[in-house]
C-alpha cells in the first residue's frame, strides 16, 4: 500500500460515517419524530421536548458539517478541482452555514417566542390537549382574535420556525446530494 494510504482510507471512512449519520439524523428528526411527538403529546409537553432536543440536534448537525468540511478541505489540489469536488465542498459549506444559523441564532428566538406563547395560553387554560383530538370551537383562534399581543407573538414564532425549517431542509438536501454524489462515484459495491 502506498504511503498515506491508511490515512486516506481512514478519512474516507470518517467522512462517510459522519455524513451518513448526519443525514440519517436529519431524516428522522425532520420527517418522523416531530410528527409522531406532535400527534401523541399534549401541546405544551411537545414544545418542552422540542426545546430540549433541538439545541442538541442543531449543534450536532453543525459539528457534523464542520467535520466533513475539515475532512474534505485538505484532500484536494485546488487548481485541479472537478465539478463534483467543487460542488461537494460548496454543499458542505452551505450545510455548515445553515446549521450554524439554526444552532446559534434561530433556535433561541423560536424557543423564546414559544415560551411567551405558552405563558399566555396557560393563563387561558390551554396547552394540555393533544393536537387533532379537540372538537368544538377553536380556542386558539379565539385567543388570537381577542389578544393582539398573542397574535403578534404567534406571527414571530411562525416566522422563526419557518426560517429554521428552511435551514434544516437546506442541510438535509445538501447532505443528501453529497451522499448521492458519493454513491454515484463508487467504483464497485
Amino acid at each position: 500500500m502506498e504511503e498515506g494510504g491508511d490515512l486516506a482510507s481512514l478519512t474516507k471512512v470518517v467522512h462517510l460515517l459522519v455524513l451518513s449519520g448526519a443525514w440519517g439524523m436529519q431524516m428522522w428528526v425532520t420527517f418522523f419524530s416531530g410528527f409522531l411527538l406532535f400527534r401523541g403529546l399534549p401541546r405544551h409537553t411537545f414544545g418542552l421536548v422540542q426545546s430540549k432536543l433541538f439545541p442538541f440536534y442543531f449543534h450536532i448537525s453543525m459539528g457534523c458539517a464542520f467535520i466533513n468540511l475539515c475532512v474534505l478541505f485538505p484532500q484536494h489540489a485546488w487548481a485541479q478541482l472537478t465539478f463534483w469536488e467543487t460542488s461537494q465542498l460548496c454543499l458542505m459549506f452551505l450545510s455548515l452555514t445553515l446549521a450554524t444559523i439554526n444552532a446559534r441564532w434561530l433556535e433561541h428566538r423560536t424557543t423564546a417566542a414559544m415560551w411567551a406563547l405558552q405563558a399566555i395560553e396557560k393563563k387561558q387554560g390551554l396547552g394540555g390537549e393533544v393536537p387533532g383530538r379537540h372538537q368544538g370551537p377553536d380556542l386558539y383562534r379565539q385567543l388570537r382574535e381577542q389578544d393582539p399581543k398573542y397574535s403578534a407573538l404567534r406571527q414571530i414564532f411562525f416566522r422563526y420556525h419557518g426560517l429554521s425549517s428552511i435551514c434544516n431542509l437546506g442541510c438535509l438536501l445538501s447532505n443528501g446530494l453529497c451522499l448521492a454524489g458519493l454513491a454515484l462515484n463508487l467504483k464497485s459495491l
